[in-house]
Order: structure tokens, then C-alpha cells, then sequence
């Protein structure tokens, strides 16, 4: 699947919440590989920030195809600040 592919999906949990949609990649140049979607029109309920979007590890990506699929971490309502391995960064 080519990177621009993913603009525009729906992004959901593997629970099947919905998460948001892919406005853009995240590409670190050095190694050339992709480490984050950009994304919009966030659940805020779910990622729990003030902005219009939020950028998530790539690594978080189980599936890409009609959808994105995301892991659902157990933290990731924010029930639990304290414990949070990695939050979402908001833009």
C-alpha cells in the first residue's frame, strides 16, 4: 500500500471506536520509514485533547486497507494519566 493511500481513511480501534481520519503521514527521513498518521476530526471522548487533531505512533497500526485499525491501549480514555506509556500528540 502506497503512504497516500491513507489519506482520508477512517481510523477505528480494534474494538471498532472511532478514532478519526488520516490527514497525513509522519515520516522520520533518516530512516526513511513511517512513525506516525497525522490525524482529524479526532474522537475526542477517546484521545482526550483540545485540538482538532492528534498525531499517533505508527506503531499503534495493526491493519490498513479500506480502514485503519489501531490498537486499543487501556489508557487511552485517560482514566488513568499517571500510568500512560505514550499519549497521542495533539496539533
Amino acid at each position: 500500500m502506497e503512504i497516500s493511500q491513507l489519506f482520508k481513511l477512517s481510523v477505528y480501534t480494534d474494538r471498532g471506536t472511532y478514532v478519526g481520519k488520516v490527514a497525513d503521514a509522519v515520516i522520520d527521513p533518516k530512516e526513511r520509514r513511517l512513525t506516525g498518521l497525522s490525524l482529524v476530526d479526532i474522537n475526542k471522548q477517546l484521545l482526550n485533547v483540545d485540538t482538532t487533531g492528534a498525531i499517533i505512533p505508527y506503531r499503534w497500526v495493526l491493519a490498513a486497507g479500506n480502514i485503519v485499525i489501531i490498537k486499543e491501549l487501556p489508557d487511552m480514555y485517560g482514566h488513568d494519566a499517571s500510568s500512560k506509556p505514550e499519549e497521542p500528540t495533539a496539533f
